[in-house]
């Protein structure tokens, strides 16, 4: 039981908040993912999916990882295939380290969908490319620790009803948000930020290490 780190292949960086979030959680690599592991000093339990993207030069004990290996040609995804493995082994708790950018934008917005639908059969889930994060949005209340000036975004997936958002520099009062507007874009953190929602699903996506820009 407990909490798994899942390493997929979009883009990581090691940040002290990171290391906070993994600290003794139990690993499981999909594919590419495993070029994360010697970055974060982790050493994955299992590697699973069809080894089209294996990193090149991997060190000895990681290359010694036990694997699962699956066909090219499958109905899941390689991460999916990983979380699957996760919650066989009791997982009530999954971070989904690397789970934006990479070369693929469809894998990507799977991790952004499949974490909702995780979090409504009950798993606690978090995304995160150390840089920037994300916490599925339920009906219910929910408060979270980012510091002030920290920029978020409440991506909606669904028309959301009685939207409120406390402790930000824009707050809400039980607003209806229709699918697809920009209204809950680019807020920043004021205080303890808060959220309620009374009906639909969305996505907290926080930026607590911001990086340059390029």
């Amino acid at each position: 039981m407990g909490t798994f780190t899942i390493l997929l292949g979009g883009e990581l960086i090691r940040t002290p908040r990171l290391e906070r979030q993994i600290e003794a959680s139990r690993v499981i690599a999909a594919d590419a993912g495993i070029g994360h592991a010697r970055m974060l000093g982790l050493v994955p339990e299992l590697w699973v999916g069809d080894f089209d993207s294996v990193p090149a030069n991997l060190s000895d004990d990681l290359a010694a990882v036990p694997r699962k290996v699956f066909p090219a040609e499958k109905d899941m995804t390689d991460g999916e295939l990983a979380i699957a493995e996760a919650l066989k082994r009791g997982a009530t708790s999954l971070v989904l380290a690397g789970a934006f950018g990479g070369k693929r934008a469809d894998h990507a917005f799977l991790h952004l969908a499949l974490a909702l639908r995780l979090a409504e059969a009950g798993t606690e889930v978090l995304l995160t490319s150390g840089a920037q994060e994300g916490v599925p949005i339920l009906p219910g209340k929910a408060g979270f620790d980012y510091d002030d000036g920290t920029l978020f975004s409440v991506l909606g997936f669904s028309e959301l009803a009685g939207l409120t958002v406390t402790g930000a520099k824009w707050p809400l009062d039980c607003v209806e948000v229709a699918f697809g507007s920009s209204l809950t874009i680019s807020n920043e953190v004021k205080g303890r930020l808060g959220i309620a929602l009374e009906r639909g699903r969305a996505l907290l996506l926080a930026h607590p290490y911001p990086l340059p820009e390029s």
